[in-house]
């Protein structure tokens, strides 16, 4: 009677996803998805301080992911290469404004009216935000306009004006199949068909393309710094924001995103998609310290 047990055992361990841990780390669980085994946060932080760009995915109310974000920035900020924040939530034309808030020269309630016209969730973000002001760690903004996105996303890249265009330096943004599959699998397998998915495909690509723009142009102008990049983890894929800053520049990067099941996870993770998988949760999970 025991052998029927011990099969179903065998069966469970061979379904199971194959990654070994180097050591018995406690927390937090990162997956080195090239060699498939989890690493320590020194081993993380010591490959990270070999490139010049590193994205960090998250969900966008996830305390959790916004943790995570904190440690390595936090880790980063003691290196002698001068550190920056790339934040989707903020559009360029707010740079000013996250100037005069690391600064110490925008109080609170000023840069709030800033922040909520920018996002949203400040709870979420405020630990980042008050890290960069007390620390003064640059942050920048790479978004673009809203209202450029949802014309795209109702309308397509063809009901830009000329204006508009060449507000936005004459980008073209032509979906291939590669990246409307790349959208659909971010999305969790979700995503229609037809010209309304093409023209949510071509606002997500514009995104991605000017993000990067700006990114690159900030570091051209500033080869010196060392960029932590914040934005949602589909703009974080490597088939997102880090695909169209190498159509601009040669530029050394890594990306780590969260596990989420379903979307990006153990099971069907691969280095084409990312170079780390953080796969903790919990309140323990999200954070490390480094003695």
């Amino acid at each position: 009677m025991k052998t029927v047990p011990r099969l179903i055992l065998s069966i469970l361990l061979v379904a199971m996803p194959v990654f070994h841990s180097v050591e018995a780390f406690a927390h937090p669980h990162i997956l080195d998805v090239a060699r498939q085994v989890e690493i320590s946060p020194q081993n993380l932080l010591s490959d990270l301080r070999q490139v010049q760009v590193i994205f960090m995915g998250e969900f966008h109310d996830h305390v959790g992911h916004h943790r995570a974000q904190l440690s390595v920035i936090d880790a980063l900020d003691d290196d002698e290469r001068p550190l920056a924040i790339g934040l989707e939530m903020f559009r360029k034309d707010s740079q000013e404004s996250l100037d005069r808030w690391v600064d110490n020269d925008l109080p609170l309630e000023q840069f709030l009216e800033v922040y909520n016209d920018n996002w949203s969730m400040w709870r979420a973000y405020h630990g980042i935000f008050r890290h960069a002001r007390n620390a003064k760690v640059k942050m920048l903004g790479l978004n673009i306009p809203r209202q450029l996105t949802r014309k795209v996303a109702s309308g397509g890249f063809q009901s830009l004006s000329a204006e508009e265009r060449q507000m936005l330096g004459d980008v073209q943004c032509q979906v291939n199949p590669i990246y409307g599959n790349f959208i659909r699998q971010a999305m969790g397998g979700h995503g229609g068909h037809g010209s309304q998915y093409l023209f949510f495909c071509e606002a997500q690509l514009l995104w991605d393309t000017m993000m990067a723009h700006n990114l690159v142009e900030f570091l051209r102008e500033n080869p010196d710094y060392r960029v932590v990049v914040m934005a949602g983890s589909g703009h974080a894929w490597k088939f997102g924001i880090p695909r169209q800053m190498l159509e601009e520049a040669d530029i050394s990067y890594r990306v780590i995103l969260p596990e989420v099941l379903g979307r990006v996870d153990r099971r069907n993770v691969t280095r084409e998609i990312t170079d780390y998988l953080w796969l903790d949760e919990g309140e323990d999970g999200w954070v490390f310290s480094i003695e």
